[in-house]
């Protein structure tokens, strides 16, 4: 098929890689424009951007999608289909039925569930077993349009939203040209979505990350899982901002009132909620770099029966 691609960050360049392999006929690369990243805010380019250039790929990158030019400049291209992987931006009608086989995106959850910007670390944060990914036919709504192939994923007990992020943008590439080549050979019949079994995904803010020890640790540890390695699960020790980059469960104290905290030869000891607890193995305290509970410990004591996040 000829394909105009609409995809931004890393996560979309498994897809492209999965359709050049392929033999799909790529025409153009639509991406979000350079951003300002990183402490010297230099414009940097999106993935999609640096992939389509290597690649010898036209690329687009405008400031709006919705004031029809982006469309004009599509329809020259004469694409099958638009394929949208993570672009980051809503598109309008004449998008949506610019080509034969309008939009099909790849959508990191198995729609319902997970409907919005962030399906990824919220299926970690909220501790599912299993995710995948849907190819959809889109339309005006937010991730409502019917489903065309679903491939499920588990997910493992190490998985940060970065590693699951890794294996779902593969295995999304590869459900993509499983469907775009039923889709050309008339053989993939539509599946509504149940809309009552919807969730939202939405967007990932700094405070997420914030650890609340009054809820068991079994949550706070899929939180810490879901919102690594961005936001970062935090919470505070002496005024300051902690981190808290691994953790693990381990027997809690009923009596230890949740967030008070207990060094111990294997980490820092953290009651949580119901009797609960957490130990933490990586932490980071603000101004200070990334390091071990053994070594934390060495320049920064905490006292027993210290409390966090007060």
């Amino acid at each position: 098929m000829k394909i105009a691609f609409l995809g931004t960050p890393p996560f979309a360049v498994a897809a492209l890689e999965a359709l050049a392999a392929a033999g799909h006929q790529l025409c153009c690369v639509v991406a979000q424009p350079d951003r300002p990243a990183g402490r010297g805010r230099e414009l940097r380019a999106p993935a999609t951007k640096a992939w389509a250039e290597a690649h010898g790929l036209p690329v687009l990158q405008p400031e709006k999608v919705r004031d029809g030019r982006l469309a004009a400049d599509l329809a020259a291209h004469a694409p099958d289909v638009l394929v949208v992987v993570a672009y980051g931006r809503i598109l309008g009608r004449d998008l949506l039925t610019l080509a034969p086989h309008g939009a099909i995106n790849v959508h990191a959850s198995l729609l319902p569930r997970f409907r919005g910007a962030a399906p990824i670390q919220w299926a970690l944060a909220e501790g599912e077993r299993e995710t995948g990914v849907s190819i959809m036919q889109m339309d005006e709504g937010l991730d409502t349009g019917d489903v065309l192939l679903q491939r499920t994923l588990e997910i493992s007990a190490d998985d940060t939203s970065e590693s699951l992020g890794e294996r779902l943008a593969r295995l999304g590439g590869a459900a993509l040209v499983e469907a775009l080549g039923l889709l050309a050979e008339g053989r993939i019949v539509p599946v509504p979505q149940d809309h009552a079994r919807a969730t939202l995904a939405p967007i990932i803010e700094k405070e997420h990350g914030r650890l609340d020890f009054r809820l068991p640790a079994e949550r706070l540890l899929c939180r810490i899982r879901g919102f690594t390695p961005w936001p970062g699960a935090f919470t505070t020790l002496g005024g300051k901002t902690l981190k808290i980059h691994a953790a693990r469960l381990t027997h809690g104290d009923p009596v230890m009132a949740p967030g008070t905290a207990q060094p111990m030869s294997s980490g820092l000891f953290v009651a949580c909620g119901a009797g609960t607890a957490l130990l933490v193995t990586e932490l980071q305290l603000e101004g200070r770099r990334r390091m071990s509970a053994e070594d934390f410990f060495k320049g920064q004591p905490v006292p027993a029966g210290t409390v966090l996040g007060s």
